[in-house]
């Protein structure tokens, strides 16, 4: 885990013994499980410890001094990034992992358990349904999203669940501004507040961008649409 250690320091991260074990295990696990089950590409183990747990925790570098953040939602979870390397790094984080596919979602449930994390809720279901759930919906301070969707789509899904000052975070690779253009109508629509992109420079990963987002009003109770609706026909 050095190149993640050395990585996390350069963003001002400390990482314990203790969590750069986790990581490990994490690690085997996500290889392991990958062979039967296709939950990544990226399958080195230094590009794991890059382009997975480093990648994940530069969200941090969105959250402005003094913001509270104790719940987090991590929207199309997939094999748990961000939500994991945040929850790792923060242990008194409250996350839920957010995942469509059954398998990935059992996936998400055993790597939970087998890192003896506490606080972590796996739930299998689509963002158009749950957004609509009160037990859900703008409970959340921060809503994460990483290679999902196109961001007007993007906003639909994770807006909903974002209380009012709260922030939600897309990960993106840099040059996203024409997408960022055009979802400014349904940022708006949604309750949200678009602010400046921040580039994110990963050791031997091509430029990335934080797409960030501000929660500046409640989102109108007809949002999220219908399963499908989003991808379907995106709000202008």
């Amino acid at each position: 885990m050095e190149s993640l250690l050395k990585g996390g320091q350069a963003l001002g991260l400390t990482l314990s013994a203790a969590q750069l074990r986790l990581f490990q295990s994490y690690a085997e696990e996500l290889a392991a499980w990958n062979q039967r089950l296709s939950l990544t590409a990226i399958t080195s183990p230094e590009d794991i410890q890059v382009k997975h747990f480093l990648d994940s925790l530069t969200c941090l570098q969105a959250l402005p001094p003094g913001f509270v953040c104790q719940r987090v939602l991590d929207v199309g979870s997939g094999g748990g990034f961000p939500g994991l390397p945040l929850k790792i790094h923060d242990p008194t984080l409250q996350v839920t992992l957010l995942e469509t596919t059954i398998k990935k979602a059992e996936f998400l449930r055993h790597i939970v358990e087998h890192l003896g994390l506490m606080g972590v809720e796996v739930v299998a279901e689509r963002a158009e349904t749950l957004g609509q759930d009160p037990a859900y919906r703008e409970t959340y301070d921060l809503v994460v999203a990483r290679a999902v969707a196109e961001m007007a789509v993007l906003a639909e899904y994770c807006l909903p669940f974002c209380r009012v000052g709260g922030l939600f975070v897309a990960q993106k690779k840099a040059g996203a501004a024409a997408e960022m253009k055009n979802a400014q109508g349904a940022v708006t629509a949604l309750g949200g507040r678009m602010l400046p992109a921040i580039p994110v420079l990963l050791p031997g990963a091509g430029p990335r961008q934080l797409v960030v987002v501000e929660k500046v009003s409640a989102t109108p109770s007809r949002y999220p649409r219908r399963p499908g609706m989003p991808a379907k026909r995106p709000l202008a």
